[in-house]
């Protein structure tokens, strides 16, 4: 009974081995997207995303829209650049538009209590050298948010921009991802 059982769990282990073989060869070919160096020793593509350089974000002046485009410029700036910039080689022009909507309402108030908020961003990166469009996509999120009561409008007020700050932060992250694979893969 003893050796049976052995002899299964080393046939179950041998069909194993080719799979960790193959993943151990091909190991070296990846690349670490927020590395140093390339696999070719070149620059990492920390060098390549530090040299673009982000438009401004049109808003209407004075809107809450504006106070999102600017917090997403400078969460962009940030997270491409870490305040390090280089000579820029491409230019990134984002647009965005926001959207609110009422997902659950007080019946006896008719105030909301739950609401989504959601920021859609159109951006496109330009190589400045050629002037040619690279990289042109689209990124959205949706981020819900309560309203703590109907009698607390400075809670409701800061609900959605909490709300807001986080969707710029993955809008953010979404483009700052897209830009990396363009780096890293041309495409």
């Amino acid at each position: 009974m003893w050796w049976s059982d052995m002899r299964r769990m080393g046939l179950g282990l041998a069909r194993f081995v080719p799979l960790l073989m193959a993943a151990g060869v091909l190991a070296g070919c990846f690349q670490p997207l927020y590395g140093e160096r390339s696999l070719t020793g070149g620059p990492g593509i920390k060098t390549a995303l530090s040299s673009v350089d982000v438009g401004q974000i049109p808003a209407p002046g004075g809107s809450p829209q504006s106070r999102v485009a600017v917090d997403l410029r400078n969460q962009l700036i940030f997270d491409l650049n870490g305040n390090v910039p280089n000579p820029s080689t491409h230019r990134l022009n984002v647009t965005i538009s926001t959207t609110t909507v009422s997902v659950i309402v007080d019946l006896t108030s008719a105030r909301p209590e739950v609401e989504n908020y959601g920021l859609i961003a159109s951006y496109n990166l330009v190589e400045l050298k050629t002037g040619r469009t690279v990289v042109s996509d689209q990124t959205f999120t949706r981020v819900s948010y309560d309203s703590p009561g109907g009698q607390q409008r400075f809670a409701r007020v800061r609900a959605l921009r909490d709300a807001e700050n986080r969707a710029v932060q993955v809008i953010a992250d979404n483009i700052r991802n897209r830009l990396a694979s363009y780096f890293v893969a041309g495409t």
